[in-house]
């Protein structure tokens, strides 16, 4: 998950989000009234709706070309649930948010390149034998045969009896945030 978000007001310009989309490195722009996310913009749609048609970035309002209402998941959504609504509801990213707070976004291109890092870290830590993932004995059951597991991590591949112990492991190993375990001193800038 990106915690990093730009969120611009709906009244902003198209080069305004631009600009910001640079500065964060970002694929995208939520968009706000008031603080209250309405929209999202993202670079497929400056393309096509701002840039292809030959209007100016400078005058093009983020409310005049935004896709609304926004998708959100919340943090215990795990990664094969985000990737199912993605498919779904065929779109590339979804909002994170508790509450009335966005705590960033989850796209696919994100996902994949992350599960390529551990496929290739946990091979070399295969083959010189140390450890990849350390799991909680108190969240799950060890079991021998993965196979029988009802939930596998997509990140290390350790095996969970419920999605709820998968996403505490998630967010405490893979993710490093430990919100759902209650510290919230991460999400606070």
């Amino acid at each position: 998950m990106r915690s990093d978000v730009a969120i611009l007001e709906s009244d902003k310009t198209i080069d305004v989000a631009i600009e910001a989309m640079q500065e964060k490195n970002a694929r995208n722009v939520l968009v706000s009234v008031r603080g209250e996310i309405v929209g999202i913009i993202s670079k497929t749609d400056i393309l096509f709706k701002v840039t292809s048609q030959g209007r100016n970035p400078g005058k093009v309002k983020l409310r005049e070309i935004m896709t609304s209402p926004v998708l959100a998941v919340n943090p215990q959504t795990t990664i094969t649930e985000a990737l199912a609504i993605m498919d779904k509801k065929k779109v590339k990213q979804l909002m994170v948010h508790a509450y009335a707070a966005v705590l960033g976004m989850i796209n696919r291109e994100d996902i994949s390149e992350r599960i390529e890092q551990i496929s290739l870290s946990l091979e070399d830590t295969a083959l010189s034998g140390t450890p990849a993932c350390i799991i909680d004995t108190k969240s799950i059951t060890y079991m021998k045969d993965t196979s029988k597991a009802k939930f596998q991590c997509p990140y290390c591949g350790s095996p969970f009896d419920d999605k709820e112990a998968l996403s505490r492991h998630i967010d405490r190993l893979h993710e490093e945030t430990g919100i759902l375990e209650g510290d919230y001193r991460k999400m606070v800038h």
